[in-house]
């Protein structure tokens, strides 16, 4: 079991036609995920290798009843892929797309709130389900299928670090989520861990975090109150300085706000195991979930 997706999951690739686009797409097919269309505006009647490219979202779910969209638009477009998608019935829209207007994102997010749709991103790697499909930019053959262990990340480097580290202890993996650094994004901590308490193959799970926002603190607060699995925590920018942006828009430390001293605080006031050495996660995740 998994969550989110898995090889059923039908996916269209908006900007298929791009370098971005064909290249990513290509490695997802590789990976043996279920990529049945393509849209680029204008290039209708088109082929990407295999795969039927359409001119709108609504065209390509209509031929191929795509469930899932994976998007790969310049970052002035994106929004409006966004909701276009939304529009069209998907059910599941992976935005890796960065350097979006936060206005835009906030339209966005607004917008797709009277659709039945989830939103991973964006400025994120997307999700993976190993050995069933990949939706995104990592790479596959660090992942091992089977679980046990679920991985949700606000940063997409340091999923793959993790990810890496559980495999080579011979742990599996479920589902691994980036779900952005950006301020504005679609589905956050809370419903990921909600995801992986109801997933039967989930025992574990590993948070990633980093300086800014509050995000991690709310979901400390909903781990304290529904989780029943054991959690492992990581937060990211120990020794930024205030007030200065560290790579992710939404990884700005303000005041006492958003620092890593007070998520890590906040994680051990929920019992989350704090990994506290980066280097060492994958032995910690051992020594805990085995």
């Amino acid at each position: 079991m998994s969550i989110f997706v898995d090889k059923n999951t039908r996916v269209l690739v908006q900007g298929i036609t791009g370098k971005e686009g064909s290249f990513h797409a290509r490695q997802c097919i590789a990976y043996g995920s279920n990529v049945v269309a393509g849209v680029t505006p204008n290039k209708g009647g088109q082929k990407m290798d295999d795969v039927p490219v359409f001119n709108t979202v609504a065209s390509a779910v209509k031929e191929t009843d795509a469930n899932c969209s994976l998007i790969f638009v310049p970052a002035p477009f994106c929004a409006d892929a966004i909701m276009e998608s939304a529009d069209a019935g998907v059910e599941l829209i992976v935005a890796i797309t960065e350097g979006i207007p936060v206005l835009d994102m906030m339209k966005a997010k607004q917008y797709i709130q009277n659709y039945p749709v989830r939103l991973i991103g964006p400025n994120c790697p997307g999700i993976i389900t190993p050995g069933e499909a990949k939706i995104g930019i990592m790479p596959g053959n660090i992942h091992k299928p089977g679980g046990p262990i679920g991985v949700v990340s606000r940063s997409g480097t340091l999923t793959y670090e993790v990810v890496h580290q559980l495999t080579q202890n011979n742990l599996g993996q479920t589902t691994c989520i980036g779900i952005g650094g950006d301020p504005v994004n679609g589905t956050n901590f809370i419903d990921v861990l909600e995801a992986f308490q109801g997933d039967s193959n989930t025992q574990g799970i590993i948070m990633v975090g980093e300086i800014g926002g509050n995000a991690e603190e709310m979901a400390c607060e909903y781990i304290k109150k529904h989780m029943t699995k054991p959690v492992i925590g990581f937060i990211a920018g120990l020794t930024a300085p205030p007030g200065r942006r560290m790579g992710h828009a939404g990884a700005i430390v303000s005041g006492k706000s958003g620092t890593a001293q007070a998520k890590i605080q906040a994680m051990k006031d929920a019992n989350v195991q704090v990994c506290e050495n980066l280097g060492k996660l994958g032995e910690m995740a051992k020594q805990i979930f085995q």
